[in-house]
């Protein structure tokens, strides 16, 4: 009889330390990482802050990434300091990757690397989104066409011209894809990018 208490007891202890590492394992595996894309100059303040602040709260972790290391200053005066250069952002790594907006974000318009990181993001099924008119980085990466998409109102035609399904909504998604249409819906961006990754 004691001997079957013994083995009772030790098949307990090993079974409370396997579902103790199970529920480790479970709590690493359901952490979330965001990579968030700055404009080194004139990102818009908003458009960084409150996703972010949404994302964080939301239990994910938000690295950023620009084209310098130093500092990357906002158009009302924030000052970030990236954690990698854009270059240096491996895809697999992040569960989204997030453009955003403000007048600097053109930067990325045309910037090969730029384009990769999205079409690598699109066909691995990760969040892709952007913000104002960082929308447009997506779009001439090719990711938006016949997508619905949202962007800052002066670009619209441009999506358009370039095969998204443009409706000028404040915030729009479609599948994984998200984008917004400036600082107003900066809040919403980031809720729907929190719902995206649940």
């Amino acid at each position: 009889m004691r001997k079957l208490l013994i083995a009772a007891l030790v098949f307990w202890i090993l079974s409370a330390g396997i579902f103790i590492s199970c529920i480790k394992a479970e709590g690493v595996e359901s952490m979330k990482k965001v990579v968030m894309i700055l404009a080194h100059e004139n990102f818009r303040d908003e458009e960084f802050l409150q996703p972010a602040e949404i994302l964080e709260k939301g239990g994910v972790e938000v690295k950023v990434a620009s084209s310098k290391l130093g500092p990357a200053k906002g158009s009302q005066g924030i000052m970030v300091k990236p954690d990698m250069l854009l270059s240096e952002v491996k895809v697999n790594d992040f569960d989204a990757v997030i453009f955003v907006g403000g007048a600097g974000a053109s930067e990325y318009w045309d910037d090969p690397v730029a384009h990769k990181l999205a079409q690598d993001a699109c066909n691995l099924g990760k969040v892709v989104a952007a913000i104002c008119i960082a929308p447009v980085t997506l779009a001439r990466a090719g990711i938006l066409k016949g997508k619905k998409a949202t962007v800052w109102d002066s670009e619209g035609e441009q999506l358009k011209a370039l095969g998204a399904d443009y409706t000028g909504k404040p915030v729009e998604k479609d599948g994984k894809i998200i984008t917004a249409s400036g600082p107003f819906a900066a809040k919403d961006f980031g809720e729907e990018i929190i719902k995206a990754l649940k």
